[in-house]
C-alpha cells in the first residue's frame, strides 16, 4: 500500500536541494543551520530578489505600484473625520497641528524600522517574518500566535461599512443597518474577485484610486489656502462664521491640560498613519525589493505627510473652531459646505466611498499575502490550499480567508459598540506587534543576539528604533488608564475590553502549538522535521515530517503532517 507521501505529486513533496550560494536557505528545523538574513555585503545583482525564489513572474509591483500600495492603505477615511476629534481632544488649534506633527514623527519612525527589517529580510509576510525571525524558542510558537492576529488585523468589517455609508449617502437614500451591510458585503465581494481572478486590474485600479485620491486632496488643500490667502472665488459663503484660527491669541485658545483627553487624540492621530508597513506583506511580489521598499515607504509617507498638514491648514482656514466643535457633521462636510455650498456634499460623499475603496484593496492585497505566508510556512492547517497561488495566479485562498472574517463581522455584531470595539481591538493589536517587532529589533543588536547575524542593507538608527519602541508601548499601556470622569469608552462594555480579549487571542495560538507541537508528537513517539518543497506553481513552501522516534527513516520517508 502506498505511503500518504508518495500519493502527493513529486513536485510538491521533493526537498529542494542545499544551495550553497543561498545563505537564508533553511533546510530542516532540526539542523544546526538557522534562517540567515540578507546582509548589506552579499551581492545580490536583482536586489534581494533571490532572497525569496519565487517565479518572475510573480513580481508584478515596480516602484510607483509599492508607492501606492502604501499611500492607499494608510488614506482612507481618517483624514476626512478625525480632525474634528483631535480638535476636542487637545482643545485648541495649535495643539491639534502639533499633534499631527508628532504622529507624523512617529510614522517617519516606524518607517525607517519597517524598511531595515524589510531589506534584512525581503519577502511577503511582514510582521511573521520578523517575529519568527528575532523571537526562535520555543520552535514554532510565535508563529502560531501571530497567526490569530493577523485575521484580526486584517479585517476589513470596519472600512467596508464607512464604504456602505457613503455609497448610500451618495445616491441620496436613507442608511438602514440592512443596506449599509449590503453595499458593505458587495464591496468585499468585489475586492475578493478583482484581486483573486484578475490581480493585475487589482493592481491596476488600486494604483488609479491612489493617484485620484491624491489629485482631489491635493485640490482641496489648495482651496484651503487661497481661501485663506483671500482669493474672492474661494470666500467662505457669508451665512457661515468666518473662523480667525491662525491669529496668535486665538490658536492657543482653550488648550487642554487633561493628559487622558490628549492621549486620546494622539492615539487618533497615530492610528491615521497606520499602514507604512503595508508593502512589506507583499515584497516576493516587488521587483527589486531591497531598492524598493527603501524608496516607495519614504515617498509614500512623505506624501501623506504633507497631504495630512496641509489638509489640517486647510480646514482650519475656511470652518471655524466654534463650528466644528459644535456640529455633529464631519470636518470635511462643513469645509465643503462653507466654499461651494449644501449640494456640494453629495460631491464629497463619492469622494469618501472612492477613497475608502481604495483603502480596502490596498489592504485586502496586503493581507490576503500574510495568510499565504502563514500557509507557506506549513505550519496551518491544508497549508497546502492556503499557500498556492492557483488558480489564477493569486493568492485566492488567503484572500477568501480574510474576506470571510470580515464578512462574519459585518453582518453578525449588532449596533453600538461592537464596530468600535473591533477598530479599537485591531489598534491594540497592531500597538502589541510593533512593541515586540521594535524591541526586538534593538535585542538583535546586543550581545544577546549577536550570533544571528543581523547585518542589513539599511540600518535605522539605534535612537529611532528606542522611540517607536516606546510610543508603541505607550499605546499599549495608555487603554489601561481610566477614562476621564464622565467620559466612556464604550456605551456597554468595560474600557479595558478589547485589551483583555487582544490578550486573550494569543491563548488560541499557544493552545494549537501545544496540541501539535508538543503534547502530540509526545503521546505518539515521533519528532517533527520541516522540509522546503516547491509547488507545480514554481512557489516554494515547507512541510513537516513525522519521524517515528524508534525508526531511523529519513524525512523524505516519512508522513506528511498538515500539508
Amino acid at each position: 500500500m502506498p505511503r500518504a507521501s508518495e500519493s502527493i505529486s513529486q513536485s510538491e513533496t521533493s526537498p529542494l536541494l542545499p544551495d550553497v550560494r543561498d545563505p537564508h536557505q533553511v533546510l530542516r528545523s532540526g539542523d544546526s543551520s538557522s534562517p540567515k538574513a540578507l546582509h548589506a555585503d552579499i551581492v545580490d545583482v536583482n536586489d534581494g530578489e533571490s532572497f525569496d525564489k519565487v517565479p518572475q513572474t510573480k513580481r508584478q509591483l515596480g516602484l510607483s505600484s509599492a508607492v501606492f500600495l502604501v499611500f492607499n492603505r494608510v488614506i482612507g477615511t481618517g483624514i476626512f473625520a478625525t480632525p474634528s476629534v483631535i480638535l476636542r481632544t487637545s482643545g485648541s488649534v495649535g495643539v491639534a497641528l502639533l499633534m499631527w506633527i508628532v504622529g507624523a514623527l512617529i510614522a517617519a519612525m516606524g518607517t525607517a524600522v519597517y524598511i531595515e527589517l524589510g531589506t534584512g529580510l525581503p519577502r511577503s509576510g511582514g510582521e511573521k517574518n520578523y517575529l519568527e525571525f528575532i523571537y526562535r524558542k520555543p520552535e514554532f510558537l510565535t508563529t502560531c500566535t501571530y497567526s490569530i492576529y493577523a485575521v484580526i488585523t486584517g479585517s476589513a468589517a470596519a472600512n467596508s461599512v464607512v464604504f456602505g455609508e457613503y455609497v448610500i449617502h451618495a445616491l441620496g437614500g436613507d442608511p438602514s443597518r440592512f443596506n449599509i451591510r449590503f453595499f458593505a458585503v458587495l464591496c468585499l465581494t468585489f475586492i475578493l474577485l478583482l484581486h483573486g481572478l484578475a490581480s493585475k486590474w487589482g493592481v491596476r485600479l488600486q494604483n488609479s484610486l491612489a493617484m485620484f485620491k491624491l489629485v482631489i486632496l491635493s485640490a482641496i488643500a489648495l482651496c484651503g489656502f487661497l481661501s485663506l490667502a483671500g482669493v474672492p472665488a474661494f470666500a467662505i459663503k457669508p451665512e457661515y462664521e468666518r473662523p480667525n484660527n491662525f491669529q496668535w491669541d486665538r490658536l492657543w485658545e482653550g488648550s487642554r491640560g487633561d493628559a487622558n483627553a490628549l492621549v486620546t487624540g494622539l492615539y487618533n492621530v497615530i492610528w491615521s498613519f497606520v499602514g507604512y508597513s503595508t508593502a512589506n506583506y507583499a515584497l516576493s511580489e516587488v521587483r527589486d525589493p531591497v531598492r524598493t521598499i527603501k524608496r516607495a515607504a519614504p515617498i509614500a509617507m512623505s506624501t501623506v505627510t504633507v497631504v495630512y498638514i496641509s489638509i489640517n491648514i486647510a480646514y482650519f482656514a475656511v470652518v471655524s473652531k466654534n463650528d466644528i466643535l459644535g456640529s455633529k457633521r464631519i470636518v470635511a462636510a462643513l469645509f465643503f459646505r462653507n466654499l461651494f455650498g449644501e449640494k456640494m456634499e453629495r460631491a464629497l460623499s463619492v469622494f469618501i466611498a472612492l477613497s475608502t475603496l481604495g483603502n480596502l484593496l490596498s489592504g485586502q492585497f496586503s493581507q490576503g499575502r500574510v495568510v499565504q505566508e502563514l500557509g507557506r510556512e506549513g505550519l496551518l492547517p491544508f497549508s497546502t490550499f492556503f499557500s498556492s497561488n492557483k488558480p489564477f495566479g493569486a493568492p485566492l485562498a488567503g484572500l477568501f480567508t480574510q474576506y470571510l472574517v470580515s464578512v462574519v463581522f459585518v453582518v453578525l455584531p449588532p449596533p453600538g459598540d461592537a464596530y468600535l470595539f473591533m477598530i479599537s481591538l485591531s489598534s491594540y493589536c497592531y500597538a502589541l506587534i510593533n512593541t515586540l517587532v521594535s524591541v526586538g529589533l534593538l535585542l538583535l543588536y546586543t550581545p544577546y543576539l549577536r550570533s544571528y547575524d543581523w547585518r542589513p542593507p539599511f540600518h535605522a538608527s539605534t535612537v529611532i528604533i528606542a522611540l517607536f519602541a516606546i510610543s508603541n508601548l505607550f499605546l499599549v499601556i495608555v487603554p489601561f488608564i481610566s477614562p476621564a470622569t464622565g467620559s466612556r469608552t464604550y456605551e456597554h462594555l468595560p474600557y479595558w475590553s478589547h485589551v483583555v480579549v487582544a490578550f486573550s487571542v494569543s491563548a488560541v495560538g499557544m493552545v494549537y502549538w501545544l496540541f501539535w507541537f508538543r503534547w502530540l508528537p509526545r503521546k505518539r513517539e515521533y519528532r517533527l522535521v520541516r522540509e522546503k518543497v516547491q509547488q507545480a506553481d514554481g512557489v516554494t513552501r515547507c512541510v513537516f515530517r513525522k519521524i517515528p522516534l524508534t525508526t531511523q527513516g529519513t524525512p523524505s520517508q516519512a508522513d506528511p503532517l498538515l500539508s
